[in-house]
């Protein structure tokens, strides 16, 4: 019986065949011909280090900007374990239902690195040693003090490593160029691209928001926006607390939902000033609001929150 069950455990277990690992990417690719426009987002922080407490995790809050500033909408961020069984499931969820998906963290050189290989089972994917990544890195990474005798041609420990950084997910039948990208000319870590819009990348903060940086100009041809002009945010300080506005923002939601824009209320403890936000991408319908949403919230419109703040001055922000 015993047997048995594991036998199933084990059948269970197994990635699915790639065929059917249908990302959000691949079905607009399979309705347009070409490649699918980017609406949405998901982002994976994987590491124990963040859940444990020992780091604190930046690039979430810098992939949200990034986002915003393109006008894709970030739906989600997760950050789970090292584990290879959280890694899958985020990895197959995700890119199922969000046309741009980024992972940060787990690809160094140690054992508990383990993003590749969990993203290259989770899409049935082997991992392949990438030539020219290798190529870059003999260039570009140098050895640390105390590495003195490492040699790129000599197998060692170190040299083996080293090479667990390259050793990507890979589909053989898919172009190179769609799999593997180097978004900056100094830097031997690629993006590695896998079931058609996940993409991994360290989770080094320089490295990430440096990468994702030399990622912008093969994203604009594919937003909304081709001009990556985003989405505005237009921001009111009033001096009223939530509840005495709460009503007046309901009346105003349901206005412009019709719009897509979204109307946002911030309480700030111990300040003297809420902030209230309205959020979308009819910059002139926004800016038509403006008086209105002073008006009524006895308040300003600002460019940044706290700027009109009261030294000193506490209040109840409900």
């Amino acid at each position: 019986m015993f047997s048995r069950l594991n036998q199933l455990t084990r059948h269970l277990s197994r990635p699915l065949p790639q065929y059917l690992h249908n990302s959000a990417a691949a079905r607009a690719m399979a309705q347009n011909g070409s490649r699918s426009m980017i609406h949405t987002a998901g982002c994976i922080i994987i590491g124990d280090e963040v859940l444990g407490g020992k780091t604190v995790d930046t690039n979430s809050a810098w992939f949200a900007k990034y986002c915003f500033s393109l006008g894709i909408n970030l739906k989600r961020v997760e950050v789970i374990a090292d584990d290879e069984s959280e890694i899958i499931e985020a990895a197959r969820r995700m890119s199922k239902n969000y046309d741009f998906v980024v992972t940060s963290g787990g690809i160094g050189p140690t054992h508990d690195d383990i993003t590749y290989q969990s993203i290259a089972r989770a899409f049935d994917l082997p991992l392949v040693l990438h030539k020219e990544a290798f190529e870059k890195m003999k260039k570009f990474s140098r050895p640390r003090p105390g590495q003195e005798k490492f040699d790129y041609e000599t197998d060692s420990p170190a040299l083996k490593a080293k090479l667990r950084m390259i050793e990507l997910p890979y589909d053989k039948k898919l172009p190179d160029e769609e799999q593997v990208i180097f978004p900056a000319e100094d830097l031997w870590v690629p993006i590695n691209v896998v079931n058609g819009n996940v993409h991994i990348f360290p989770g080094i903060p320089r490295l990430f928001e440096k990468m994702l940086d030399g990622l912008k100009p093969r994203l604009l041809p594919r937003l909304t926006d081709p001009e990556g002009k985003g989405i505005y945010r237009l921001l009111f300080s009033t001096p009223l607390p939530e509840s005495e506005v709460a009503g007046y923002l309901t009346e105003l939601s349901n206005k412009v939902e019709s719009k897509g824009v979204k109307v946002g209320s911030y309480p700030r403890w111990g300040k003297s000033r809420n902030v209230v936000t309205l959020v979308g991408r009819d910059q002139d319908f926004m800016e038509s609001l403006v008086a209105e949403v002073e008006s009524n919230v006895k308040g300003r419109r600002i460019q940044v929150e706290g700027e009109d703040d009261d030294s000193g001055s506490d209040k109840d922000a409900s």
